[in-house]
């Protein structure tokens, strides 16, 4: 037992900003900056899906939005690119990309063995941390060891059920078929405390103002939970890749991808 509640604290203890909103820290806006040959790069077609709200979907008019095309063209403006974003569904956005029809990929496309011998990536932008989430009140001297004996809700058969389930073998989990069925059940009352995919907490509690808060620091596994987003590349694009790291970089630097994090992300989930 007490091995396992010190691999917790372990996993708690990465380090986060201290502001009234965390932010995104995966790009090293201190890293040294080299600069790419951007001549190489006279335009770029990205390739997205419209049906991965908040990152990239239609909105009422028929619009493409999202958090992934405010950045790929905040990306364009910043370098001085000429881009195109066009949105294909997302069974065949992959090929799209495979048959040269686009640049790069900004659709969440997942950074596997399978997919890593296809495409090359950037550098990751986004993770997408688990949390916990508990009663307004409880989240200012959170501590995991205090939910030993506690219900913890989860989505049913989710990686971070079995985050659970390894790391507090001592509490109860209480299984729903979906993280808002989950978050449903600690405002009714049902559990004690949530942990879960973090981004789908956030705009949870933005609908839930006063009942329940984000709790300790997200935890970051992507053995569990993914290694985040990254753009993808037809492999060998290293001009294209180059620009755009050199980009994502630049963004962090000025402000600009917090933000555009802050704009899609009003409860940040870091």
């Amino acid at each position: 037992m007490r091995a396992l509640l010190f691999a917790l604290a372990l996993l708690l203890a990465a380090p986060a900003p201290v502001m009234a909103q965390a932010l995104p820290y995966h790009i090293d806006p201190g890293a040294r900056e080299i600069v790419p040959n951007l001549t190489a790069v006279p335009a770029i077609r990205f390739l997205t899906t419209a049906d991965f709200p908040p990152f990239n979907f239609r909105d009422s008019n028929g619009e493409l939005v999202g958090f992934n095309v405010d950045l790929a063209r905040a990306l364009c403006t910043d370098l001085k690119i000429t881009c195109t974003v066009q949105a294909w569904p997302w069974n065949q956005a992959a090929q799209a990309l495979e048959d040269n029809q686009g640049d790069a990929l900004i659709a969440g496309l997942a950074i596997t063995p399978e997919n890593g011998a296809l495409f090359d990536f950037s550098q990751i932008y986004l993770m997408l941390p688990g949390r916990f989430v508990t009663p307004v009140g409880g989240g200012a001297s959170f501590d995991p060891r205090s939910l030993e004996g506690k219900r913890i809700a989860v989505r049913r058969g989710s990686s971070h059920a079995d985050f659970v389930r390894r790391y507090l073998p001592g509490a109860s989990v209480v299984p729903f078929d979906s993280e808002v069925a989950a978050l449903d059940g600690l405002a009714k009352g049902e559990a004690d405390a949530y942990f879960g995919d973090a981004m789908r907490a956030s705009f949870w509690l933005n609908e839930h103002v006063g009942c329940c808060e984000l709790a300790g620091e997200p935890y970051f596994r992507p053995d569990l939970f993914g290694d985040g987003l990254a753009i993808a590349f037809p492999a060998g694009h290293d001009a294209v890749r180059l620009a755009l790291d050199y980009g994502l970089a630049r963004l962090k630097r000025s402000g600009v991808y917090d933000e555009l994090y802050l704009r899609w992300f009003p409860v940040s989930f870091y």
